[in-house]
């Protein structure tokens, strides 16, 4: 996700073979290939998109995308627009790490994983606890 003044300018799709299953980079134990899903790098979207200084660059686990809503997600980000301070941009990773645990957790939460799962016939609130990794990022020109 990349955030410029405040709003998103872009956002990957999530790759995922159906919902709730994304793609994962595994390889099946021996005589298993037909029961797991599997997929290799070559399945994974490639893209380019130029950047601008001051620009917020998020990488993140679905752990955190299931759980934090995107309004949420650019109030934390739009304060770390052009911020070189790498203590300030971990403390704010820090923060969304957290975030996203704690929403996990939330039973009562309409989180986004709850909101997509109503989407699909699936009745579902709360929060969904998942692996949870935060890669953030300011451009400096």
């Amino acid at each position: 996700m990349v955030v410029r003044r405040g709003e998103i300018v872009h956002k990957s799709e999530e790759q995922q073979h159906y919902f709730n299953t994304p793609f994962q980079l595994s390889l099946p134990p021996p005589g298993h290939d037909h029961n797991v899903l599997s997929d290799s790098p070559d399945s994974a979207d490639t893209l380019s998109f130029p950047v601008k200084d001051g620009d917020v660059i998020l990488v993140a686990t679905d752990g955190v995308f299931d759980n934090v809503p995107e309004k949420l997600l650019l109030d934390m980000l739009k304060e770390v627009e052009g911020v070189t301070d790498p203590v300030k941009l971990q403390m704010t990773a820090n923060s969304l790490a957290l975030m996203a645990r704690s929403l996990s957790f939330d039973s009562d939460f309409m989180s986004p994983f709850a909101i997509n799962a109503r989407r699909n016939n699936i009745n579902a609130t709360g929060g969904k606890p998942d692996d949870i990794t935060v890669v953030l990022a300011t451009v400096a020109i």
